[in-house]
């Protein structure tokens, strides 16, 4: 029997699954309007943008006092960048020289840079189809000198969590959650970031929640906070005393490294943002919802990527793991024609900012300075080394895995139909 239109790929002629292009956007940054503009406005006329000038009552205190409370931890600083997030939660925790930190694979260069920069030692750790740090391969990694591992929630998704933090309790190592692509994710009902010894945030424009750029880092322990104050801004004592005299007090000795402290009008935005954010992800969930109570139960030529709680992610992305590059080529394709576009996690020659094989600078252990490399630095005791093919699981995991965007421009409606192109395209290619 001649096969009809409908039962025939966009590719070979037939109509798109998805007749109208769907429409772009991102989180919380589609959401931005006249309240965003009126906050930075009020600072700037004002003329308090500093800080310090009234700390008790400055944008940047009342920011942090709502992202704790929304987070549910106890203590959080405001900085200027994710990097910078980062920086403070190992130097909070007491991770330097020294010291190794395991990295997954799979995540943006400022993971790892992060680790060189308070002068320890990143140690690759293969990602599984969580598309998140191996379990099974940070344990066989783990050395006397590792002190730390740091998770990383890619593109909204929670990693493999109760792994990893059962692994870090049973060898004695701190965690510190990179969250800077996942703010708002829950893991069976706690939002990521409230597991760890301290969690991090990135405020990027390309984040759930942004002020351009800018950076959160949030713990429970008072003297890690104290460590990543210090860290985040090296006159702290002499700005708290002008602030509260000579009644304030520190029980750790205070230091000095970074300047990385944020301003008034970045703080102003992102308190509007951190307001949206509930709808915002209400939003990309209930498009990512759609789309999986859509797909067909059993599909032939892929599998999703695992996910410990599937409803706890932000719905930024749905990820295909196809059971072959071949396939995953094939499917991208049609995918396309038929009106989701998508883009592959990795391909040879596609140089994707997140996968460690393009760290030139790690891969090659770089630093600031040839006498303060953490990898020949006195302390250091180990011996890691790094190339290119080193976590060939990631890569041929990346390989095969198609990532589609969602938005909060989309629909439950836009969803059915990208459930519907993907059935389409397993059924017929």
């Amino acid at each position: 029997m001649a096969s009809t239109l409908t039962d025939t790929l966009a590719l070979d002629g037939g109509p798109r699954a998805i007749p109208e292009p769907l429409p772009g956007g991102a989180a919380a940054r589609s959401l931005i309007d006249e309240r965003e503009v009126e906050a930075v406005s009020a600072v700037i006329r004002s003329g308090q943008l500093f800080r310090f000038a009234d700390h008790d009552n400055s944008q940047c205190t009342q920011f942090e006092k709502e992202a704790c409370d929304y987070v549910g931890v106890k203590y959080g600083l405001i900085v200027n960048s994710g990097t910078d997030a980062l920086i403070c939660g190992l130097v909070g925790l007491g991770v330097g020289p020294g010291d190794e930190v395991l990295v997954p694979a799979y995540t943006y260069i400022a993971s790892a840079a992060a680790v060189v920069a308070v002068g320890a030692v990143p140690v690759i750790v293969e990602c599984d189809e969580s598309l998140g740090m191996d379990p099974a391969d940070a344990a066989a990694k783990i050395t006397p000198y590792t002190k730390a591992m740091l998770p990383v929630h890619m593109q909204g998704v929670p990693c493999r969590l109760a792994d990893l933090l059962g692994l870090a309790k049973e060898q004695g190592l701190l965690v510190l959650e990179d969250c800077c692509q996942s703010i708002g994710a829950r893991y069976h009902g706690r939002v990521t970031g409230s597991f760890g010894d301290a969690g991090a945030w990135s405020l990027n424009y390309y984040k759930v929640i942004t002020c351009g750029e800018g950076g959160f880092v949030f713990t429970n322990s008072y003297p890690a906070y104290e460590r990543i104050c210090f860290t985040g801004e090296p006159g702290l004592p002499m700005w708290m005393k002008d602030n509260y005299g000579d009644s304030f007090g520190w029980q750790g000795e205070p230091f000095s490294f970074l300047g990385l402290r944020s301003n008034e009008i970045s703080a102003a935005m992102i308190r509007v943002q951190l307001s949206k954010i509930e709808t915002a992800l209400g939003r990309t969930r209930a498009v990512k919802h759609a789309v999986l109570d859509d797909l067909d139960p059993a599909p032939r030529h892929y599998r999703l990527q695992h996910q410990d709680d599937p409803r706890g992610d932000c719905g930024l992305s749905l990820a295909l793991i196809c059971h072959n590059q071949e396939t995953a080529h094939r499917f991208g394709a049609a995918l396309s024609a038929e009106g989701m576009g998508t883009g592959a996690a990795h391909r040879e020659g596609f140089p994707d900012r997140h996968i460690y094989r393009y760290w030139d600078s790690i891969l090659n252990k770089r630093a600031y300075h040839p006498h303060a490399s953490p990898w020949t630095h006195p302390a250091y005791k180990g011996r890691v080394e790094y190339h290119q093919d080193m976590c060939p699981r990631t890569l041929d995991i990346l390989n095969r895995t198609l990532r589609l965007g969602l938005n909060v421009n989309m629909t439950a409606a836009h969803g059915q139909q990208i459930a519907a192109a993907i059935n389409k395209v397993d059924r017929l290619i």
